[in-house]
């Protein structure tokens, strides 16, 4: 969860014990956490980037909280704090993921892929977030390339794609949300109208934002693909002139 919400785990839990999130759900020694504490953190987040103190935003929280969630009175968690991701997540065996690649299965790789959160453990069984990402990497490893290579590949898209996903929350905060928050947080919330305005928009904004990287992917790797041949065809030798 910290590192869904780009923190600490132990600012988390300084959180939970100032008590701005709620206690996850537990079951035995596991803390379960959900969508709902995500859309916490990235409101906490939103606030303390728009200057308010975490002191100002606790006594916000205390005074919205009585019998309704702060997100509700807010009116903005539902609307900016829903996941954006339409990924199916696989569940494995270490069986079947050998099935997927062999013996690129190490613990150094296992290790990685952990790391990223491509994989987590549950029981017996991993699971893996994504069947695209599964299934891209095992065509990648089939085609020759080592997973290792994969997964280093990964870790820098995964740089890449933070920075992308940086620019377009900064859009939303600065010219669809920043009012509504300012004001929220003086104690005055947005009306269903309002949110239901900023939920609109916040949901056209996602194909919006996935169809720009798209684009800008595909002429990039135009360009990267003529300038490679470009360079291939200055290495090979030249006929002479006749």
């Amino acid at each position: 969860m910290a590192a869904e919400a780009g923190i600490t785990v132990r600012t988390l839990r300084f959180y939970r014990e100032r008590k701005l999130l709620p206690a996850p759900r537990r079951e035995g020694r596991i803390a379960w956490y959900d969508d709902h504490h995500l859309a916490r953190l990235r409101t906490i987040g939103a606030l303390l980037e728009r200057g308010h103190t975490l002191g100002g935003i606790a006594e916000l929280l205390t005074a919205f909280e009585n019998g309704r969630d702060v997100g509700e009175l807010l009116g903005l968690e539902n609307a900016i704090g829903a996941t954006w991701t339409d990924e199916t997540p696989v569940r494995l065996t270490p069986e079947a993921l050998s099935d997927y690649f062999a013996e690129h299965v190490t613990a150094e790789n296992l290790a990685e892929a952990l790391d990223l959160g491509y994989l987590t453990v549950d029981g017996d069984e991993l699971v893996h977030v994504s069947r695209r990402l599964l299934d891209t990497s095992s065509t990648l490893v089939e085609k020759g390339i080592p997973l290792a290579a994969v997964l280093a590949t990964a870790r820098a898209v995964r740089t890449h794609t933070d920075a992308l996903a940086e620019l377009f929350t900064s859009l939303v905060r600065a010219h669809v949300v920043s009012d509504a928050l300012t004001r929220a947080a003086a104690g005055e919330p947005p009306g269903a109208e309002e949110t239901a305005d900023i939920a609109a928009t916040v949901e056209r904004l996602r194909p919006l934002a996935k169809g720009v990287v798209d684009a800008e992917l595909s002429m990039a790797l135009d360009r990267r693909i003529r300038a490679e041949l470009d360079a291939w065809r200055k290495e090979l030798p030249q006929e002479p002139d006749s």
